[in-house]
């Protein structure tokens, strides 16, 4: 059983195709058809199962592939390690990152990282969380800067929390809503009881999006648990661009209002802390995953970025 075999198992098995396998891997479709025929020989089993749909995975292949990505998971992992005996010469690192943390945080830690490992491959995936978590659990990201689960951790993966923030209700300027919310000392906007929203229309984003969840968490803290949606919808600016005509109402966390650009603008009311409406950024690996001196570094960066950022924010309750 070579590398080579392995590989070739896991990307027929990923593409579900002979011919596209093929074309990802640069070689012609009757080899790869051929060495897949002298694996299965070799063992003495099909790995595949063959329909007019296309290839999928017998109980022998389902084995068979989490055994090749292990390996070449763990054949990855000695390749890093070569990278620190090189000094960092040699190398790459495979990031993931949520789309909106990317424009929030990139800009300012790449150029001090290619500064320091210039010759470092650095692989950046920007997913939303739910996919990016997936993509940890298979071993094809090394790290994923994200924000944590409110609850239900998963076992395999370690969250380094980094800095809490926290969500403020965003709707239109003259919103009877507004007039409501009181003023507390520590908040940075007068605060709602979220129970008052019982009746209002909602803009929400997906389910599989970690703000879309925390929004449910927080409206079901306040017995809401059928709220009215009008509108779903996959990119925060546009609900708060949307709230602010007077759509609806939704729930952002505080530091994306502050980096977003807008023409319309919304009023912000705060939540009481009660509801834990906020969010934790964090740093996602697997339990004991090896992290090279690569990652560790360009990890050291990103807490630095956001120590600074939760320096800032010091004066908030949350």
């Amino acid at each position: 059983m070579t590398s080579k075999e392995l590989i070739y198992v896991k990307t027929v098995a990923d593409e579900k195709s002979i011919s596209r396998a093929a074309r990802k891997l640069f070689m012609a479709q009757p080899s790869l058809s051929q060495s897949i025929q002298r694996i299965e020989e070799t063992l003495g089993t099909p790995l595949f199962n063959r329909t007019s749909g296309g290839l999928s995975l017998t109980f022998a292949g389902e084995r068979y592939y989490h055994m090749a990505s292990q390996i070449l998971k763990m054949y990855e992992d000695f390749e890093l390690e070569i990278s620190d005996i090189n000094n960092l010469r040699t190398g790459r690192v495979h990031m993931g990152i949520t789309n909106h943390l990317g424009t929030l945080t990139l800009a300012r830690i790449l150029p001090e990282y290619k500064k320091l490992c210039p010759y470092i491959e650095l692989y950046i995936h920007e997913e939303n969380t739910a996919s990016l978590e997936q993509m940890l659990l298979r071993g094809e990201l090394d790290f994923v800067i994200m924000h944590a689960p409110k609850e239900s951790f998963h076992p395999q993966i370690s969250y380094d929390i980094m800095k809490k923030d926290p969500f403020v209700i965003v709707l239109h300027p003259q919103h009877e809503l507004i007039q409501k919310a009181v003023e507390k000392p520590g908040y940075p906007y007068p605060v709602l009881d979220v129970k008052l929203l019982e009746q209002e229309s909602f803009l929400m984003l997906h389910k599989e999006q970690r703000i879309r969840q925390i929004t449910d968490r927080v409206l079901s803290k306040a017995g809401i648990h059928h709220p009215n949606i009008t509108l779903t919808l996959r990119n925060y600016e546009t609900a708060l661009l949307l709230a602010a005509r007077g759509l609806g109402i939704t729930m952002i966390p505080l530091q994306y209002f502050q980096m977003a650009s807008y023409e319309f603008h919304p009023t912000l009311l705060c939540m009481d802390e009660k509801y834990d409406a906020s969010w934790d950024m964090c740093i996602a690996n697997l339990q004991n995953g090896f992290l090279s001196k690569a990652d560790r570094l360009l990890i050291r960066l990103v807490k630095e970025q956001f120590k600074m950022d939760k320096d800032s924010d010091s004066h908030l309750p949350f």
